[in-house]
C-alpha cells in the first residue's frame, strides 16, 4: 500500500479522465440499517405479525484521496501511464533524442525525482519582511550606528503583506525603503531586483521543478493553478511546511511539449504584411517564435531545452514507512538491555 500526501490534485481534470476510462464515477456509497417488527389483532383473534428488515450505509470520500489513486491504477492497468523517473535521471536519455520519440507531447507520465518549489510571491513577502525587521532594528539601535537612507520616494511598509502582494501591480512595490545594510551591499533598489527578476522568469504563481539528473541545464516544469485540491495554503504556509530546497516529489501528468533547441521561424527574414495588409498567422506565429527564442535564453516562463512542461494531474511525496529504532526493539523483547543503569534490575 503506498500512502499518499498530496500538494496538489486537479480534481476535475482528474474526474473527466476517470469517466472516460470507466464510464462513469462512483464517488459515494450508501447503505443504511433498518429492522421493524408489527403485531396487531387480526379478525376472530388470529393475530397479525409483520416484520421487515433492510441495510443501507452511507460513505463520503475525498475526491482527491479516492479518486486519484484509482485513476493512476487504471492508467496503469491500460498500460497509458509509463513512470520514466528511471530514464530522466541519465543525461544520456536527454542527448539521445529517445525521451521524445518515446513520450512524446500528450503522453501521461509520471516521474518522481528531487525538486523545489518556487513562487515570486513569496520571494516579493519575505524581502518586504526583512526590509521591515531591519529598519526595526535599525530604530531600536540594534543595526549599523550611522544608516544611510536609501534613494527614491518612500515606500509604505506593508500592514497586510498578503493581502498586499495580490492587490499591488509590481511585487516589488510592496518592498519599503531601508537604510543599507553591510557597507552598503544589501538596499532596497537590491532586494527590488530580485523580485523583478523572479516575477519575470516565473509568473507569479506555485511552480514545481524537478531536477532529475546532476545538471542545471535540466528541468521538468509544472505550473500547479490555484484553485484545485489541496492547493489551499498561502504561499508562506507552504513554504514554511516545505521549504525551499530540493526533496522528493512525484509529478503525474501529460507532457506539455518540449523545448525547441532552435526557433522554428527565421526571424530576420519574416515578412508580416503583404501590400498594405497585415497578415494575422504569420504576425502571431513570428510573436510566438520570437517568445521560443527568449524562453531558450530562460527569460520566458516555457521549458528551457532540452526540458519539458508537465500539465499536473497531481503532485505528491511518499509518506515512507517507520524503521524501529535499536532502542524500540530492545524495549520490544523480554530482557532488560545490556546497558541497563546500575541499580534496575534485570530480572
Amino acid at each position: 500500500m503506498v500512502l499518499r500526501e498530496f500538494l496538489y490534485v486537479d480534481t476535475e481534470k482528474v474526474r473527466s479522465m476517470l469517466a472516460q476510462i470507466e464510464g462513469g464515477i462512483a464517488e459515494e456509497a450508501r447503505e443504511t440499517e433498518r429492522r421493524d417488527k408489527r403485531t396487531e389483532a387480526g379478525v376472530k383473534g388470529i393475530g397479525l405479525h409483520q416484520q421487515a428488515w433492510g441495510s443501507e450505509e452511507y460513505i463520503s470520500k475525498s475526491l482527491g484521496d479516492v479518486i486519484f489513486p484509482t485513476l493512476e491504477e487504471a492508467l496503469t492497468a491500460d498500460g497509458l501511464l509509463s513512470d520514466i523517473s528511471a530514464e530522466v535521471a541519465y543525461e544520456e536519455t536527454w542527448t539521445s533524442g529517445r525521451l521524445t520519440a518515446d513520450h512524446p507531447a500528450g503522453s501521461i507520465i509520471r516521474v518522481s525525482a528531487p525538486g523545489a518549489l518556487f513562487d515570486a510571491r513569496y520571494v516579493a513577502t519575505v524581502l518586504a519582511g526583512f526590509a521591515a525587521a531591519w529598519t526595526g532594528l535599525v530604530d531600536l539601535g540594534l543595526g549599523d550606528e550611522s544608516p544611510k537612507p536609501t534613494s527614491g520616494r518612500k515606500r509604505p511598509r506593508p500592514q497586510k503583506q498578503q493581502q498586499q502582494v495580490l492587490s499591488v501591480p509590481n511585487l516589488e512595490d510592496i518592498i519599503s525603503d531601508f537604510p543599507p545594510m553591510g557597507d552598503e551591499q544589501i538596499t532596497a533598489k537590491f532586494m527590488r531586483g530580485i523580485v523583478k527578476v523572479a516575477r519575470g522568469l516565473f509568473a507569479p504563481g506555485l511552480h514545481l521543478n524537478l531536477v532529475p539528473t546532476s545538471s542545471d541545464h535540466i528541468i521538468i516544469g509544472a505550473r500547479l493553478q490555484e484553485g484545485r485540491a489541496y492547493l489551499d495554503s498561502d504561499p508562506d504556509v507552504l513554504f514554511a511546511r516545505y521549504g525551499l530546497g530540493l526533496q522528493e516529489w512525484t509529478l503525474v501528468g501529460s507532457i506539455g511539449h518540449y523545448a525547441e533547441n532552435e526557433p522554428a521561424e527565421d526571424l530576420s527574414e519574416a515578412e508580416l504584411t503583404e501590400g498594405d495588409n497585415l497578415v494575422r498567422g504569420r504576425t502571431a506565429r513570428y510573436i510566438n517564435a520570437f517568445m521560443n527564442l527568449m524562453g531558450g535564453k530562460g527569460f520566458t516562463d516555457i521549458p528551457q531545452f532540452p526540458g519539458f512542461s508537465v500539465v499536473p494531474f497531481a503532485v505528491y511525496r511518499t509518506i515512507p514507512k517507520s524503521v524501529p529504532t535499536e532502542l524500540q526493539l530492545g524495549l520490544g523483547s523480554n530482557s532488560q538491555p545490556s546497558d541497563a543503569p546500575s541499580g534496575v534490575s534485570e530480572g
